[in-house]
Parts: structure tokens; C-alpha cells; sequence
């Protein structure tokens, strides 16, 4: 048993499962859909089946943070516990709640000045901060220290790769990110827009590529190109999708097929509410360890 506590937010696109059998803690986004509000639970209260198929219906969505009074109630119930706590941030490119963290852990320490509270970046989102999260759990149960813990995150988190790519534009179009001209003449020849995370954990279209297999090829090429070891690759990997399994099976299967030496199978996940408010269904990530985005 750990004398600390890791944890992250519910941005991580795991399972609730997932997280309970891996002994993450996390703290829950929140949501509207349809004018209704909830908490980004890992589809527990609401199945991501379900929310998916409202955005398809024309539900407006729209997401919130977690502000410095949830983080202070969510840091005191930890620390309660008599145990540190190492917390994993969603990525500061995409979000404000890591500087909310670290208002709210200033305040903490001086409730319990005994106890030892970290607050990191990861840099990283959806299932790609899922995949830094598994691995800080392994280095965890491997037996390292909470302070050796957060320097491995800290040299290693640029070295996840995020690789999106989408299906339709139809929710780049009611996001504003791209016209409806554009949307419609893209659509018209099957763009398929690619996108990765940055060194400063943005978002960013990198290509936008026509037809749907031509970009699922383009997307385990690019994992090719960055991982570790290319062909060799003997880490994990992750995907994750919004509301479309077969397109998430596909790049699965030729990843395995690339990358024979992975460690264990691609573990495939549902991209959760934040993520998804803003993607919409028809999206596929991929997720692996490679040379540091601070290169690129």
C-alpha cells in the first residue's frame, strides 16, 4: 500500500472501472447538455452512448472547469485521509483548472502543513493524460517515492503523443472553428482534419486529409514516425473515441499489426464529455510514449 494518493481530473478518458482498479483519484469537470447540467463522471450518471447520440439529435453543449472552491473541497477530502498527494493536472494549453489547483493546494498546505500536496501539468488530455496517468499508477505500485514520482511526470509527460483526427466537420462548423463554406466543400471531398497536442498542450490541425482511411493510415504513420523504437514499440497505447468503435477497431488493428512488440493490447476508450462537447461524435485518438514534444 502507497503512503500517497495519486491523482488527476476526469479528463483522462478512462473508465470508471479503469480508474477504481488502478487506485486513481479523480476530480469531475462539469457539463451542460440540453440546458441540463452534470458532472463529468466517466459516463456513470449519464452513458457516453447517450450524450453522444443528444449532440447528434442538436443538443447544445457547453463545459465547465473545476473552479478553486471544488479543488479546495476535493484536496481537504484527500488530505483528510492522513496520506500526500501527488495531483496531475489537465493540461494549462487546453483548460484553467491547473492554475485553480494551485490556488486551492497554497491554501491547503497551510490547513495541513503536515501533509505534502504536488500539483503538476501534464500537458496532456484525454486519453492521452489516460495513458501518463496508467503509467505514474505502474511506477507507483513499482514502489517510487512521491518526490521521485513527480520528477519521472515531469521529464516524461512531453513524451506522450496525441494524434486526433475527425470524421466530420460538422462540429468544427458549430464550434466556429471552421465556416460553414469551408465545412461544406470539406465535407463535399471527405476532408478529414488531423490533429495533435503540442509542447504547451495545445490542440492543433496539422493536416487536413481526404477520406477516412487515408487518415487512419496517416494517423499510425505518424506514431511510426514518433514513438519509441518505430516498428519496435514495446510500450502501451492507448486510443479513444467519440461514438464510433469500428473507425477506433480499425486504426487498433493496424497499430497491432505496425507494432507486434506493444505491451499488451491497445486499450480503446470513450473520449468523455469535455473532450466530446467540443469534438462531437466521429473522432479517433491515438496515444503512445515517443521522443519529447519539446523537440518537435
Amino acid at each position: 500500500m502507497s503512503d500517497y494518493i495519486i491523482s488527476c481530473c476526469s479528463t483522462m478518458d478512462l473508465s470508471a472501472e479503469h480508474m477504481k482498479k488502478r487506485d486513481i483519484r479523480y476530480v469531475c469537470f462539469s457539463y451542460e447538455l440540453g440546458g441540463k447540467s452534470y458532472k463529468d463522471d466517466l459516463g456513470v450518471t449519464l452513458p457516453l452512448s447517450e450524450f453522444y447520440k443528444a449532440m447528434e439529435e442538436g443538443a447544445d453543449t457547453k463545459t465547465s472547469q473545476v473552479n478553486v472552491d471544488e479543488f479546495l473541497e476535493y484536496f481537504d477530502s484527500l488530505l483528510k485521509e492522513g496520506k500526500d498527494v501527488l495531483h496531475v493536472s489537465f493540461s494549462s494549453g487546453l483548460s484553467g483548472s491547473y492554475n485553480s489547483a494551485c490556488i486551492a493546494a497554497e491554501q491547503m498546505r497551510e490547513k495541513y502543513p503536515e501533509r505534502k500536496l504536488i500539483v503538476l501539468d501534464s500537458l496532456a488530455a484525454s486519453s492521452g493524460y489516460g495513458l501518463l496517468m496508467d503509467v505514474v499508477a505502474d511506477k507507483r505500485d513499482e514502489g517510487l517515492g512521491i518526490d521521485d514520482l513527480a520528477k519521472w511526470v515531469e521529464d516524461n509527460k512531453l513524451r506522450v503523443h496525441h494524434w486526433f483526427f475527425s470524421t466530420t466537420l460538422k462540429y468544427y462548423i458549430r464550434g466556429g472553428r471552421v465556416s460553414k463554406t469551408a465545412g461544406f466543400f470539406g465535407g463535399m471531398l471527405g476532408i478529414c482534419p488531423l490533429l495533435h497536442v503540442d509542447r504547451e498542450g495545445r490542440l492543433i490541425p496539422t493536416e487536413k486529409i481526404r477520406t477516412k482511411k487515408k487518415v487512419e493510415q496517416a494517423t499510425v504513420q505518424k506514431m511510426l514516425t514518433y514513438c519509441d523504437g518505430g516498428a519496435d514499440y514495446d510500450q502501451k497505447c492507448f486510443i479513444s473515441h467519440s461514438h464510433c468503435l469500428e473507425d477506433a477497431k480499425a486504426v487498433r488493428d493496424m497499430v497491432e499489426q505496425a507494432c507486434p512488440k506493444l505491451k499488451g493490447k491497445v486499450l480503446i476508450n470513450e473520449i468523455g464529455t469535455v473532450i466530446g462537447a467540443h469534438s462531437g461524435p466521429g473522432t479517433v485518438a491515438l496515444f503512445f510514449f515517443g521522443k519529447s514534444r519539446a523537440e518537435e
